[in-house]
């Protein structure tokens, strides 16, 4: 099994992993109803996609 020469210090080990971080998702507003969706995705709230009908959703009385 390979063992190191010499201890990695905290820092270069950090320098190393500062490239590791969760990216935050890019939200746009729907063309439809103005709600928050994500980007090339059916709106959640009215169900349309690039100005057309994709999902039919169900009104609640």
């Amino acid at each position: 099994m390979a063992h190191p020469k010499s201890k990695i210090s905290k820092t270069r080990r950090d320098k190393r992993r500062t490239h590791y971080k969760a990216a935050e998702p890019t939200l746009t507003s729907c063309a439809n109803c103005a709600a928050s969706k994500l980007m090339h995705r059916v709106c959640p709230e009215c169900g349309f996609y690039r100005g057309k009908m994709a999902i039919e959703k169900a009104t609640t009385v």
